[in-house]
């Protein structure tokens, strides 16, 4: 019975984004934003947006998991739930020609999409893959960062994409994700609610099933920050919603490699 409500709720989901894809998509579906203005509101500069190409910024994100990557030339990047592409080319551009980035996203119609905004600007290392992250394809320990931006709290499965995440990084790899998570218990009306679910709230887990999650999955120095600041952003979207979730940024490494060399934990 799990098994048939996740492939519910995957299939929902699917639908949902796809259409965004399609351009037949709303404020209800996502993470609240827009494109341009709203993706400078979640901590995107005027550069990384012109650096782009035109229709990868879908404006479906809940922060900027860029700014404490620390991505550095020649690394491997791996973006789970990743759309239009958008942070792969800013991450392709940081790794540079001797670095790779691989975007997996379960819906068909986003990845012909990133595909062909990797066609406008010829980006040859990035690479875009059908896959669902409970089940990613990418070989063991082959990945040197995680990103995400506003996806893991649309999985029915939580504990299987942090496992899987573990699986594929390489000793000493890191996670790097902006999210949306639960502060309070929410009121049946949303918690059940289709719109909520693809609008990256009734999905949301609190930090601290997460922390446990991420810990479970092997992964040390975690570590997970709410930004209350979030929910005037939130509001815009789904009134009322800014008082049971928030974004946050969610970081941690597998153990093992050189010492980690994040923002939040070198300083």
């Amino acid at each position: 019975m799990e098994t048939q409500d996740n492939d519910q709720m995957r299939t929902r989901v699917r639908t949902a984004y796809a259409k965004v894809a399609n351009g037949a998509g709303g404020c209800s579906v996502g993470c609240c934003g827009t494109s341009g203005a709203g993706s400078m509101a979640m901590g995107y500069s005027a550069e990384e947006l012109a650096a782009a190409p035109e229709g990868a910024d879908l404006g479906l994100g809940c922060g900027n998991p860029q700014a404490i990557a620390a991505l550095r030339p020649g690394d491997t990047v791996l973006d789970l739930g990743s759309g239009g592409g958008f942070d792969c080319f800013l991450a392709a551009k940081r790794v540079g020609r001797t670095g790779q980035v691989i975007g997996v996203d379960m819906t068909a119609e986003m990845v012909t999409k990133a595909r062909g905004n990797a066609r406008k600007i010829e980006a040859t290392n990035v690479d875009f893959r059908l896959g669902e992250i409970e089940h990613l394809p990418v070989a063991d320990g082959s990945v040197d960062v995680i990103l995400s931006n506003c996806v893991i709290n649309l999985s029915p499965d939580k504990s299987a994409v942090f496992s899987e995440a573990f699986r594929v990084l390489k000793a000493g790899g890191r996670l790097a994700i902006s999210d949306v998570v639960a502060v309070k218990d929410m009121p049946p009306e949303l918690a059940e609610s289709v719109e909520a679910m693809t609008g990256c709230v009734s999905g949301s887990a609190n930090v601290a099933d997460l922390e446990d999650m991420l810990r479970a999955a092997g992964f040390e120095e975690v570590r997970i920050v709410t930004k209350p600041e979030s929910g005037a952003i939130i509001a815009q979207c789904m009134p009322g919603a800014e008082d049971y979730v928030a974004s946050a940024t969610i970081e941690g490494r597998k153990p093992g490699g050189a010492s980690c060399c994040a923002p939040s934990c070198c300083s």
